[in-house]
């Protein structure tokens, strides 16, 4: 099975299963028997080295694992986690998320980019490694290992030194100020990210490493160029720049959370996210009802992001594996309050997290 994301190969063999001790849990009238000695999984190997350098780039990293038969055959969403060493993971950086039941090779610039959301660029950081498999034999049911209460495994943990390389970037500049960046996850000369402008604004971008300064020429890109003005709209906006090709686009990009759930229901303005350079996540706090929420940008089904969950014939579509799709379903919210919302939005890969405040 291969999966596609940031334009790299992720090629799946063998991740890994689960853990723990049932006996038996109730669907529907019926009993799924839980072998009562699963034999648990574990890393059974990965890089050595993960002090990761620019110049390798696009050679492959392997993580390996192995099997176990919880007795049953269910719905599993596995997840590929780090975190800071001793921290059990309170805080982890999610490296894959998705259904395979295969090993992962990572593209070296795609696990860089996903290490820097969490740990700094051109330092060694020790880091717990670890596979968590969320499994659901059934959905609203409200029973132990449905939707609602899902059993969730946890391989042993690996330690490793991680050094992550600190990418190429352009820094967005405007009136003298840095305001934000865009990045080149391959060191190539192609460079996209997002960045907050207000109404009326105009801009330049700065490689600090060759102190290059570029700007606008005739709507191409262009050495000291004019300032780049940005349409008339506040919020987040992407950029794609090409330095090879001399090209750049600017384009709103306001990703939002919209529903029943919501403040506004199913009418626009939907909720607004913010992003994190840091994580590389979208995330909002915000009161909900119970209801459903999805996820689209600039107010409008008609763009390139539809997201929400599976239906009875794509059960692989979770929270952790969203559905970019006009035929995905809405994610249901079942208990009303103040819930925090992360996102990622990738080229082919996206996720969320719902987390109800105390």
């Amino acid at each position: 099975m291969v999966y596609k994301m940031k334009k790299k190969t992720y090629l799946l063999i063998g991740l890994l299963g689960l853990i723990g001790i049932f006996s038996s849990c109730e669907k529907d009238g019926s009993t799924i028997k839980i072998a009562s000695n699963p034999v648990a999984p574990q890393i059974t190997s990965m890089p050595e080295n993960l002090i990761l350098q620019r110049a390798n780039s696009s050679n492959s990293l392997t993580f390996r694992g192995s099997f176990v038969d919880p007795g049953f055959t269910a719905s599993a969403t596995y997840k590929l986690e780090a975190a800071l060493s001793g921290t059990d993971f309170a805080d982890p950086v999610t490296l894959f998320s998705g259904k395979q039941d295969t090993l992962i090779v990572f593209q070296v610039s795609d696990l860089n980019t996903l290490l820097l959301k969490k740990f700094d660029a051109d330092v060694t950081s020790s880091v717990d490694f670890r596979i968590t498999a969320t499994l659901t034999v059934d959905a609203g049911t409200g029973a132990p290992g449905t939707s609602t209460d899902p059993f969730i495994y946890a391989s042993e943990t690996i330690t490793k030194d991680v050094l992550p390389y600190g990418l190429p970037r352009l820094d967005v500049i405007v009136n003298s100020t840095v305001i934000g960046k865009i990045e080149s996850a391959l060191g190539n000369g192609e460079y996209e990210g997002y960045v907050k402008f207000t109404s009326g604004t105009s801009f330049t971008m700065k490689d600090p490493e060759a102190n290059i300064v570029y700007g606008d020429n005739s709507g191409a890109l262009s050495v000291d160029g004019a300032e780049i003005p940005v349409a008339d709209e506040d919020g987040w906006h992407k950029i794609i720049v090409s330095t090879n090709d001399l090209t750049y686009e600017v384009k709103l990009f306001k990703v939002g959370v919209i529903g029943d759930a919501t403040p506004n229901g199913w009418s626009s303005p939907d909720q607004k996210m913010d992003y994190s350079y840091k994580t590389g996540l979208w995330n909002i706090t915000l009161d909900l009802k119970v209801g459903t929420i999805k996820f689209r940008v600039n107010d409008d089904w008609g763009g390139d992001i539809n997201l929400g969950i599976g239906d009875a014939d794509h059960p692989e579509y979770t929270v952790d594996n969203l559905w970019n799709s006009g035929s995905s379903q809405n994610i249901p919210i079942e208990k009303a309050g103040n819930y925090t919302i992360t996102l990622y939005i990738g080229t082919s890969s996206y996720y969320c997290t719902i987390t109800k405040n105390e």
